[in-house]
């Protein structure tokens, strides 16, 4: 069964998520804060009054890591609906819309270029494409990632942003969890590296396999990264939960992250890991 389809199309990013990168003159944080979108954009979709981290996609965190330009792997792959789902809309017709809507062809993209004169593999996922779900797509384009940085010999950045499994792909959702796990186990017996950055959200599926399983986990500021969610979890357990709990700085604390990084910071503290595990000189990046 031919679970992948190839069109000619080629990707573009649109940024219109609720919270996402805005796309009017001014942007408005969580907290009130209110700022001039072009300032939002070169201070990396970062608000400089109160420090939030407006959720971008793929795009953006490829323009941030790489030097100049990329190249983009398997950038035609999509996800067909080889189980005709239907639950209030049929399945094929939800890929449309996302497609449409985001200029995406799936929840993921891949792309390997230069970070300070380092080649990387780095694949990130775009929450505007139904959650950032994981489907078959997602789990095959992050095992062709893992073939690639195996042939090359790059490193590997992973940057999570998701609810979880796609319920619409049902078991064969869940087995990209395994698969993805034993395709980063061939990339550690290969002696390359493997960075998780978790960013908000990163959740469900998403969260049980390949989101935590980096030589080294980081997250951006404030991020939610849990299995289930806050709410579920307090409905199930009946109690009242710590403040923070499930933030990026609630699992740093309790061991699950090596470290947070400011999204200014995030490509110098990528390439110092990567010459210290890699032996290599320590530069000083600016």
């Amino acid at each position: 069964m031919s679970w992948f389809k190839r069109t000619n199309k080629n990707i573009s990013t649109k940024t219109e998520e609720k919270k996402d990168i805005p796309a009017g003159l001014w942007y408005k944080t969580p907290s009130g804060k209110i700022i001039e979108t072009k300032e939002l954009a070169k201070n990396l979709y970062v608000s400089p009054e109160d420090d939030y981290h407006v959720h971008i996609g793929s795009k953006e965190y490829f323009e941030i890591l790489f030097d100049d330009t990329f190249k983009e792997l398997n950038s035609r792959m999509k996800s067909i609906d080889f189980l005709k789902f239907e639950d209030q809309k049929k399945y094929s017709e939800r890929l449309k819309d996302a497609q449409i809507k985001t200029n995406l062809n799936d929840a993921i993209r891949v792309g390997y270029g230069k970070s300070f004169g380092k080649e990387l593999v780095v694949a990130c996922m775009d929450f505007k494409f139904i959650g950032g779900s994981m489907g078959s797509v997602v789990g095959e384009k992050i095992s062709q990632a893992i073939t690639f940085a195996i042939k090359k010999k790059y490193p590997l950045i992973i940057i999570s942003k998701s609810g979880g499994a796609r319920m619409m792909e049902s078991a064969t959702s869940l087995m990209q969890m395994a698969k993805t796990s034993a395709r980063l186990n061939d990339l550690s017996e290969a002696g390359l590296p493997y960075i998780s950055l978790c960013t908000d959200p990163t959740t469900g599926g998403t969260t049980a396999s390949f989101a935590m399983l980096g030589d080294i986990n980081i997250a951006e500021p404030k991020a939610l990264i849990a299995f289930a969610g806050p709410r579920v979890v307090k409905d199930t357990t009946g109690q009242d939960l710590p403040e923070g709990f499930q933030r990026s700085e609630f699992l740093l604390e309790k061991g699950f992250l090596d470290f947070i990084t400011h999204r200014k910071d995030l490509k110098k503290k990528i390439n110092l890991y990567l010459d210290l595990i890699q032996n290599s000189p320590l530069r000083k990046y600016e």
